[in-house]
Formats: structure tokens, C-alpha cells, sequence
């Protein structure tokens, strides 16, 4: 018999955990994290320019206001994932599209970081999805 309680998640990790060295004092402070929000609105106005198109042009295509769509892409908003689809849309992707380029920018961007435990997290061949319910 388990000895769970009744209606509480159990919780299975797709890695260990990795270690973490403490900092060594001469590397100075650690760089810090993009923010997601950043990640997506750069990729939102750089697909946005590079298909030529106004804000208001997409904004109206996407049915949000232009000065919404405009804060977005200047990681000011933490747009919700129905807005977010439908700016994509109005670019000719799709969420998931939009997702994984933003992905790829944050993988392209802590890339350039030291390496944590001596592996490194994100040139590392783990490319998963966690899933929960």
C-alpha cells in the first residue's frame, strides 16, 4: 500500500538534480536569466520586422489594441497564451512556432554562460517537456 496521501501529486523528476558550486568569489556577480516575456516579444518584433509589417498592421490582424501588442514585444506584458497565439497567427505561426524560437533564443542565450557542476545545462542534449495535471 502507498503510503501517499489520497489526492496529492507525486512527483517524478525527468533528471537529477544537478549540484551546484558555490561561486567563486573573484567571478564576479552571476549573470542574470532572460525573462520568457522578454524571449517572446524579441521574437514577435523580429518576425514582425522581418516580414516588413506595422504594429498596427498585426495588432489589427490579431484583433489586440496596438499599444498592447506594442508593450508585449517590448517585454513590458506577460501576455496570456490566447494572445499570444493570436499575434503569433497574425505572423503566419504558429504558438508552438513562436514558442520554440523563443526556446531556441534562450538556449542560444545561456549558452554563452558558465557551466554549473561542470555540465552544461543549456548546450546539454536534454530537450524535454514536463507535463503536469
Amino acid at each position: 500500500m502507498s503510503n501517499q496521501a489520497p489526492n496529492q501529486a507525486r512527483v517524478i523528476p525527468l533528471r537529477p538534480p544537478m549540484r551546484q558550486e558555490p561561486p567563486r568569489p573573484d567571478s564576479g556577480p552571476a549573470p542574470r536569466e532572460p525573462l520568457w516575456r522578454d524571449l517572446v516579444g524579441d521574437v514577435l518584433r523580429r518576425e514582425r520586422l522581418a516580414q516588413e509589417r506595422t504594429l498596427k498592421d498585426v495588432a489589427d490582424a490579431a484583433r489586440i489594441s496596438m499599444p498592447y501588442l506594442s508593450e508585449v514585444e517590448r517585454g513590458r506584458k506577460e501576455a496570456s497564451s490566447e494572445v499570444l497565439a493570436a499575434a503569433a497567427h497574425a505572423l503566419g505561426l504558429g504558438l508552438g512556432d513562436l514558442l520554440s524560437r523563443a526556446q531556441g533564443e534562450l538556449i542560444r542565450l545561456t549558452s554563452r554562460h558558465s557551466t554549473v557542476g561542470g555540465r552544461g545545462t543549456a548546450g546539454s542534449s536534454y530537450n524535454g517537456l514536463c507535463l503536469a495535471a
